[in-house]
C-alpha cells in the first residue's frame, strides 16, 4: 500500500483515483471494494475488522480510496504505516450540493433501479446502503428509497466530522490536503512523480466513458438472464391465455 485517500465521496475522489492510475499506480475503488473484498467488509460493518483484515485485504494494492475504504484511513494506515495519505477537500457549499444530487441521482437513475433485478446488483445495493449507514448515520433502502433520510444537516455534519478529525490525527508528514481542481503539480510533488505531459484527468461516478470492470460483466450477463426468463414468463402466460380461449 503506497497512498490512502482518506476524503470523501464527492471531493474528487474519482477524478484522483483515474490520475493516480495515469501515474501507474492500482487503485481500488469503490466497485473493487465490492466486487473484491464484499465479505470482509460486511465482516467489518457488523462484527469489526482487525490490522491482520486490512493486511490481507490490500497487500498487494497501491491506493484505496471511495467508500468505504476511507471511513477506516487510520485503521488502513496501522496496517501500512509506510502509506501516504491524502485528504481530498473540496468548499463545504459546492459538496453538499454534489453529494445530494448523487444520492438522488442513485435513487432515481434507471440503470442502478435495473440493476437490482439481478443478484449481483441486489448485492451491490446492499453494499452501498451499509457504507451510507456506516458514513452518515442514516439507513437508505437502496433501491426502494422514496423518503430520503440524507438531508443536507445529516451531510454537512458527516463531512465536517471526517475531514477535521483526519486533519487533525493524520501524521502531517504523511498527508496532503488536496483540491483537484489544483491539477498534477501539488500530487505529483507529494508522491515524488513526474508530471505527466497531458491534461489532469476528469471522472465522473454516473458518467465514466471508460466504466470497465468484472462486475459490470457480470450484471450484464444477469441481466440478459432476467430479460430472458421474463421473455419466457410472458410468453408462456400469452401461450396459456390463447389456448383457453378455445
Amino acid at each position: 500500500m503506497k497512498v490512502i485517500v482518506a476524503g470523501f465521496s464527492k471531493t474528487g475522489t474519482k477524478t484522483l483515483a483515474a490520475a493516480l492510475r495515469e501515474l501507474d499506480y492500482e487503485v481500488y475503488d469503490f466497485v473493487d471494494h465490492f466486487w473484491y473484498h464484499e465479505k470482509e467488509w460486511k465482516k467489518i460493518f457488523s462484527k469489526g475488522g482487525s490490522i491482520d483484515d486490512f493486511k490481507q485485504m490490500y497487500q498487494d494494492i497501491d491506493v484505496v480510496t471511495d467508500g468505504p475504504s476511507y471511513l477506516f484511513w487510520e485503521e488502513i494506515h496501522k496496517a501500512f504505516p509506510e502509506a501516504k495519505i491524502i485528504l481530498t477537500v473540496r468548499d463545504e457549499d459546492s459538496w453538499c450540493e454534489s453529494a445530494l444530487e448523487l444520492y438522488r441521482r442513485i435513487r432515481t437513475h434507471p440503470g442502478f433501479i435495473i440493476s437490482c433485478f439481478s443478484p449481483i446488483g441486489w448485492k451491490m445495493s446492499r453494499f452501498l446502503q451499509m457504507t451510507i449507514m456506516a458514513m452518515h448515520g442514516v439507513l437508505e433502502s437502496y433501491p426502494f428509497t422514496f423518503n430520503s433520510h440524507l438531508n443536507e444537516m445529516v451531510l454537512r455534519k458527516s463531512y465536517r466530522q471526517h475531514t477535521q478529525y483526519c486533519l487533525q490525527n493524520a501524521p502531517k508528514e504523511k498527508l496532503l490536503v488536496y483540491n483537484v481542481e489544483t491539477g498534477w503539480e501539488p500530487l505529483c510533488n507529494f508522491l515524488g512523480k513526474d508530471i505527466p505531459d497531458k491534461s489532469f484527468p476528469q471522472s465522473d461516478f454516473m458518467h465514466d466513458p471508460n466504466l470497465s470492470h468484472p462486475f459490470i460483466d457480470r450484471l450484464q450477463r444477469e441481466l440478459l438472464i432476467v430479460v430472458y426468463l421474463l421473455v419466457v414468463i410472458i410468453a408462456f402466460g400469452v401461450m396459456s391465455v390463447s389456448c383457453n380461449c378455445f
